[in-house]
C-alpha cells in the first residue's frame, strides 16, 4: 500500500533517528493491520520514522525508530534480547548513494513495498524520493519487517531488519 503523508517533509537528518522497545503507540500518520498466521501486527508510518505493534501468544513488542527528542539511545547497529518467551533482533545500516543511485534505489524499493500485500509505504509531497517504507512477513515461525528510510538532502537511506520468534527451548544432554 502507497500513501502520501499529510505532512510537511522536514529536513531530518538519518543521524538523528534513535530505537526504542516498549514504547506506547504514537500517533500514526499511516496504519497497516495484518494477521500473519496467528500474530496482529500493526504498521504505522509515523512520518520519517516507524513503530511496530506485534501481539501474539499473549506476548507483545513494540519497536520504534524514529526521531525522539530527548532519546538517549541513538540508532544501534545491531540489537539481541529476550523479551519474554521471545528473541527479539534488529539490525540497521545506513547507505550513502550518489543523487542518481538514490533515485534508483527509491524508485525499486517503493515498488517491492507497494506491489506487497503486507507493505506499507508513505511518501512526502515536495520530494519524490523522500519516503518511509515498511514490509513484513512470516516465514519458520517468526515475524519479521523491513523498514527503509530515505533521505533525500543527504543522499541517505536507513535500512533496518527485524527478527522476532519464541525462544527455542534448550535440550538437556
Amino acid at each position: 500500500m502507497l500513501t502520501t503523508l499529510q505532512t510537511a517533509y522536514s529536513d531530518t537528518r538519518a543521524a538523528d533517528l534513535a530505537w526504542a522497545l516498549g514504547r506506547e503507540p504514537l500517533p500514526a500518520l499511516a496504519v497497516l493491520d495484518l494477521e500473519l498466521g496467528g500474530a496482529r501486527l500493526q504498521l504505522r508510518l509515523l512520518g520519517a520514522s516507524h513503530q511496530v505493534l506485534l501481539e501474539e501468544d499473549g506476548g507483545t513488542c513494540s519497536e520504534t525508530v524514529a526521531c525522539i527528542p530527548g532519546s538517549s539511545t541513538p540508532l544501534p547497529l545491531g540489537v539481541a534480547k529476550r523479551l519474554g518467551d521471545w528473541e527479539y533482533e534488529f539490525a540497521a545500516r545506513v547507505e550513502t548513494l550518489s543523487a542518481g543511485s538514490f533515485a534508483g534505489r527509491a524508485q525499486e524499493l517503493l515498488a517491492l513495498v507497494t506491489d506487497h500485500p503486507h507493505g506499507l509505504a508513505g511518501t512526502f509531497p515536495g520530494s519524490p524520493h523522500a519516503f518511509t517504507a515498511m514490509l513484513a512477513q512470516r516465514s519458520e515461525g517468526q515475524v519479521r519487517w523491513r523498514t527503509w528510510h530515505a533521505y533525500p538532502q543527504e543522499g541517505q537511506l536507513v535500512a533496518t531488519r527485524t527478527r522476532v520468534g519464541v525462544r527455542m527451548p534448550v535440550m538437556a544432554r
